[in-house]
């Protein structure tokens, strides 16, 4: 016997996958409005009465009552036992499974990552108030002015602006040393070799990146043009999160959330480079767009986007590494290609990107 399998990993794990993925895998889904419908697969209908809802992570039957979590649609439909239910979801969501034996401690981890997206929470908050009332807000108010990104874009992706200052994030939430400790294991700040820390964040426009439920994991920011060359070496242009319990870049995309949100019907799915690119594109009307994280479209991306649309299009920057980033796509996606999935390039004219070219 391996075990029992703790609830913090259950836990983490439902964190993870999507019950939309997991049951479209098994009965194909239609979108209908901010749920998902079908055929009910547990007794014989005509017209759908099974829905999905991806914010919920939940199922119902309104015609047989049929109800759960993904646990529990696996357990109904493929007549696995509740370990067996959780062991096909680590498969999918490319997870090692977990086994221990009784214990106390269970729900601590649970907890803790529930207080890491409450303490995310704040942070994003702290970065939109900053925003609207820093005295050097201004400068980050006029560069998205100047990119054509109005009040309610701005609003709706939450930006957001990190002060110029080396404290000033821990100054305003980091009054403990176990908040402090919080904040650096969700990438915010980060410790120095002689002790104590430092915001990682500093003088940026600051982007949320929100999983599937709308929840804060991660930030990226982008530095101010007249911050953009100072010293000898200057700051890079975008920074992004690192690894955190809550945030695995190769799985995450930015603006899936607000798509989905966005749009009834998801019928085609974009892929540009960066964060700016979503949200100028957003601004013109093209909500369908999403960037990857500092890292190359993985399969684990495809299969997500798979799941909500048949049509992806890869539209890069105009450049030679828009072409190489196009170019590890295809390699990566063909890999997940099969009958009803199209994938498709779009190139740029030489040094556009999807954010000038739409202007």
């Amino acid at each position: 016997m391996a075990g029992l399998i703790p609830q913090s990993f259950i836990d983490d794990l439902m964190n993870r996958i999507d019950i939309v993925e997991v049951i479209d895998g098994r009965v194909p889904l239609k979108k209908t409005g901010r749920e998902y419908t079908a055929c009910c697969p547990f007794h014989n209908e005509k017209t759908p009465s099974f829905t999905v809802s991806p914010t919920k992570q939940f199922y119902h039957c309104f015609g047989c009552g049929a109800h759960g979590t993904a646990i529990g649609f696996l357990m109904e439909y493929e007549h696995l036992s509740f370990p067996e239910s959780v062991e096909e979801l680590a498969r999918l969501a490319g997870v090692p499974m977990e086994y221990e034996g009784p214990s106390p401690n269970e729900p601590v981890r649970r907890k803790k990552d529930e207080s890491l997206y409450d303490l995310l929470a704040k942070v994003d908050q702290y970065y939109r108030q900053q925003l609207r009332q820093h005295p050097q807000s201004r400068r980050a108010v006029d560069y998205l002015k100047q990119r054509g990104v109005s009040g309610e874009i701005a609003a709706e992706f939450g930006l957001g602006f990190a002060p110029p200052g080396w404290d000033n994030l821990e100054r305003q939430l980091g009054q403990s040393a176990e908040v402090r400790e919080k904040l650096v294991s969700t990438g915010m700040l980060i410790k120095k070799d002689s002790g104590g820390s430092y915001d990682r964040f500093r003088d940026r426009i600051m982007f949320p990146i929100r999983d599937r439920r709308g929840r804060t994991i991660a930030f990226g920011g982008r530095i101010l043009p007249d911050n953009q060359e100072k010293g000898d070496k200057p700051p890079a242009k975008y920074l992004n999160s690192p690894e955190t319990p809550l945030f695995h870049k190769g799985q995450e995309l930015y603006g899936l959330y607000e798509a989905r949100q966005a749009l009834r019907d998801i019928t085609r799915l974009m892929v540009v480079e960066g964060y700016m690119d979503v949200v100028a594109l957003a601004q013109y009307g093209i909500r369908y767009a999403v960037a990857t994280l500092g890292t190359a479209t993985t399969e684990e991306h495809l299969h997500k986007l798979f799941r909500l649309t048949p049509e992806i299009v890869f539209c890069f920057d105009g450049d030679r590494a828009g072409r190489e980033a196009a170019w590890r796509a295809l390699n990566n996606a063909l890999p997940v290609m099969r009958e009803g999935r199209q994938i498709r390039f779009m190139f740029l004219p030489d040094g556009e990107d999807p954010d000038s070219y739409v202007r």
